[in-house]
C-alpha cells in the first residue's frame, strides 16, 4: 500500500474538498427541514423498510437575504426511509456559488443524506466541479474536478473519504489512487493503492 501525502498541493486541499462539503450541505439542509417532525411513539415493529414520502421531477433554489441565488437542487426523484431517517435522490444535480459568486457543481446517479446533513453520500458516477477563478479576465486558479464512483462526505469533521478509485484534475494536471481521506481541519489528503500523477509544466507565454 502507498500513501501519497498532500500538504499544500497550491490550494487543491484548501478549496475543492471545502467547496464539496458545503455544496452537499446545501443540496441536502432543506430535505432535512422537510422532513415530517417526530410526532408520537412509533410501535415497535411498525417501522419498515419502505419510503413514508416521495418527491419527483422536483427543484429547488436557496437564495441569500439580498436575493442572490445560493444553490439549486434539482432530482428526478427523492424517497424519505423513516426507519433509517435517511433521504434518497436519485439523478442528483446541484449548483452553488460562493460569496465571491464561484460556481461550484456536484452531479451523481444517486445521493443519500443522514437525518440531520451531517453525512452525505454520493453514488454513481460522482462528479465535483469548481469553475476557474478568474480575476480580470485572467486565470488565477484553474479548473478543478473531483470525480469517482463512491464519496463519503462527514460535515461536522470536515472530513471527505472514498473506498473506492478517485481521479483529480487541477487544470492539466492528473491524479489517481484506490482510494482516498481527506481531513480538512488538519489539510491532510492520502491517497492509497495505485497512485498516480501527471504533472503538466506551466509554459512561459
Amino acid at each position: 500500500m502507498i500513501r501519497f501525502v498532500l500538504l499544500a498541493w497550491d490550494r487543491l486541499s484548501i478549496y475543492l474538498p471545502v467547496a464539496l462539503m458545503a455544496l452537499l450541505a446545501l443540496g441536502t439542509y432543506w430535505l432535512v427541514q422537510s422532513s415530517p417532525k417526530a410526532g408520537a411513539p412509533v410501535v415497535e415493529g411498525a417501522v419498515r423498510r419502505e419510503p413514508d414520502y416521495f418527491m419527483r421531477n422536483f427543484s429547488v433554489r436557496t437564495f441569500e437575504e439580498n436575493g442572490r441565488l445560493k444553490s439549486e437542487v434539482f432530482g428526478s426523484a427523492a424517497r424519505h426511509f423513516p426507519d433509517s431517517d435517511t433521504t434518497e435522490i436519485d439523478q442528483v444535480r446541484i449548483r452553488a456559488f460562493d460569496d465571491q459568486d464561484q460556481l461550484t457543481t456536484a452531479t451523481a446517479k444517486r445521493a443519500l443524506t443522514n437525518s440531520d446533513a451531517s453525512e452525505v453520500e454520493l453514488f454513481g458516477n460522482a462528479l465535483v466541479v469548481r469553475e476557474a477563478i478568474l480575476d480580470k479576465g485572467v486565470e488565477t486558479s484553474p479548473r478543478m474536478e473531483f470525480r469517482g464512483e463512491y464519496l463519503h462526505a462527514f460535515m461536522n469533521t470536515e472530513r471527505v473519504v472514498s473506498d473506492k478509485p478517485v481521479e483529480l484534475k487541477r487544470g492539466k494536471d492528473i491524479f489517481s489512487a484506490d482510494t482516498m481521506e481527506y481531513d480538512n481541519l488538519h489539510q491532510v489528503m492520502l491517497m492509497r493503492g495505485r497512485v498516480k500523477g501527471l504533472l503538466v509544466p506551466v509554459t512561459a507565454k
